[in-house]
């Protein structure tokens, strides 16, 4: 059941797009904190103890954050995290916003561009995800090399309206939006830990949700060569790249999706959870080796900043 927050659900927030408004959160944020994360990371559903691997600095609920949008959905705590990993300062959320809980699309990319203005400059994306790809299994761990965004196609696209240049250009490029070098860090981290296995790259489709995708559907994204689909993800990627944040982002296989009406398959968001969960150890082993591998290529920033 989605929970109410102050006996509201969610709203629209139209200063959301504000510049001035994301501005004031980041201040806002970083006026509590001696933290200056360099890496981004969003917990999606069913990673919710991946930020345990965070030395915690200070933790916010959403709620308190002035205009940040607040998680409803089982599985999202709803906490921004400061801290470190290693030597690494992170700004980690632990849970998202939805579109399909109601808010406005570039509301649900408000915390990517916070990120940006805390000085985030590399950002870490996960999503449960289930499967089309007949060589994916349950538990392995497909790297985003890119994405159909079908809210985008449709025009819900969180950068539509005027364009803020601050953030980035009117117009641009987006066949590179997953960055090349992370994707090789994070093959190279599988294969250090030996799960080179469970490892994929592939294409991630967003939809709408909150249902899940009728056997029509399934096939129609099979016939397009989805390998994942999930309900997140592509937008924050999008507003990520568009303000010049280096975007790694990775599906977690919790189910496959069923192609045949006859199967009697079953999903539920619990079995979607559980999945996740008995996941968590190698994601966290996983993470932690690859901004270990990223911590050079920071090191480097710094100097040359």
């Amino acid at each position: 059941m989605d929970k109410i927050i102050n006996g509201d659900r969610p709203h629209q927030d139209h200063n959301a797009r504000s510049y001035d408004t994301v501005k004031g959160v980041a201040d806002w944020l970083l006026s509590r904190t001696d933290v200056r994360p360099r890496i981004g990371m969003i917990c999606g559903t069913g990673m919710g103890s991946v930020p345990g691997m965070i030395k915690v600095r200070n933790e916010f609920d959403f709620a308190e954050i002035p205009h940040f949008p607040v998680s409803t959905v089982k599985g999202h705590a709803g906490k921004l995290i400061l801290g470190f990993i290693g030597s690494v300062p992170v700004m980690c959320m632990k849970g998202r916003a939805h579109y399909y809980e109601g808010y406005d699309i570039a509301q649900c990319v408000m915390p990517v561009r916070v990120m940006k203005l805390c000085g985030v400059t590399h950002m870490m994306i996960s999503n449960a995800a289930g499967a089309l790809n007949e060589n994916f299994e349950v538990g392995d761990v497909m790297i985003m090399k890119d994405h159909v965004n079908f809210l985008g196609l449709a025009g819900i696209n969180p950068l539509r309206g005027i364009n803020d240049e601050r953030w980035g250009p009117r117009l641009f490029l987006t066949n590179r939006i997953y960055d090349k070098g992370m994707r090789q860090m994070a093959k190279q981290a599988a294969k250090e830990l030996g799960y080179e296995s469970q490892f994929h790259e592939g294409v991630f489709a967003m939809v709408g949700g909150p249902n899940f995708e009728t056997v029509a559907e399934c096939r129609l994204l099979r016939m397009m060569g989805v390998d994942t689909v999930g309900m997140s993800t592509a937008h924050e990627a999008l507003a990520g790249h568009h303000c010049g944040i280096k975007v790694f982002a990775f599906s977690i296989v919790t189910n496959k999706c069923d192609v045949e009406y006859d199967s009697g398959y079953h999903i539920s968001h619990d079995q979607i959870l559980a999945s996740g969960f008995r996941m968590e150890l190698m994601i966290r082993m996983w993470i932690s080796t690859i901004i270990s591998l990223l911590s050079s290529e920071l090191d480097d920033e710094s100097i040359k900043s």
